[in-house]
């Protein structure tokens, strides 16, 4: 067993499932994978089964009866990956917007400089977002901005997905209380590590827009985002 774990949570993800797997196997640091598949219709998680055999106690499967959403699916990993003990916890998508080959300076950021949360940010630097359209870097842009407003979170990129935590830091959150389970889910651990002052960090990295497969943006989660950043805020006010 390795010291590090990369989440990934899958829907429909039979064209990119074999490629991101073996990007990750493929790096000089080595780390363990779990595959949080919520039934896809596609196999994917069927194609993960194929896979564990090149890579036994290495690539591990958790099969959910159906799609249930991102945030809950990382929560899942996070308990999982808690109970086998590792010490770094990571979110990444599943078709190459976040690069595998930048997993090794996240880790190096919480491993060797300090840092309880690495984040891999697109806007840390000015915009590094390839492929998106102008209306999609406006809205996500835009939408960190917002976050910041709320919160008094010091994070420009308060929506990335791409992520190391240490294990304390997931230890300290009572994850049965976290709430969102769409894109907001991501600003709500951020808002509640910022809470207990843990020392939160980003890494520049390039996002690119995933090549194969269907984007799970909706209406619907961005609604979430909006009004549940007040509410999260609002209700942080009477916590203290």
């Amino acid at each position: 067993m390795q010291d590090a774990i990369v989440i990934i949570p899958t829907y429909n993800e039979i064209e990119n499932i074999e490629a991101i797997v073996k990007a990750v196997f493929t790096q000089d640091k080595a780390f363990d994978v779990l595959i949080v598949d919520d039934n896809s219709p596609d196999l994917t998680g069927e194609k993960v089964k194929e896979l564990q055999e090149d890579y036994p106690n290495r690539l591990f499967l958790e099969s959910r009866k159906e799609k249930a959403g991102l945030g809950t699916a990382y929560i899942h990993g996070f308990k999982w990956s808690l109970r086998k003990g590792y010490d770094y916890i990571f979110e990444m998508d599943a078709d190459f917007s976040h690069n595998p080959k930048d997993l090794i300076r996240l880790y190096q950021a919480c491993h060797l400089e300090n840092a309880d949360v690495s984040i891999g940010s697109r806007y840390v630097k000015g915009v590094n977002v390839v492929n998106w359209p102008l209306g999609r870097v406006i809205l996500s842009y835009g939408a960190s901005i917002y976050v910041r407003l709320i919160t008094g979170m010091r994070i420009q990129d308060t929506t990335a997905g791409f992520v190391c935590y240490k294990r304390s830091v997931l230890e300290s959150l009572n994850l049965e209380e976290i709430r969102f389970v769409g894109y907001a889910f991501q600003i709500e651990m951020k808002f509640k590590a910022y809470l207990k002052q843990f020392k939160i960090v980003e890494i520049p990295v390039i996002f690119t827009d995933r090549t194969k497969g269907q984007s799970k943006l909706s209406s619907g989660i961005i609604s979430e985002a909006i009004f549940g950043v007040i509410t999260m805020k609002f209700k942080s006010l009477f916590k203290k």
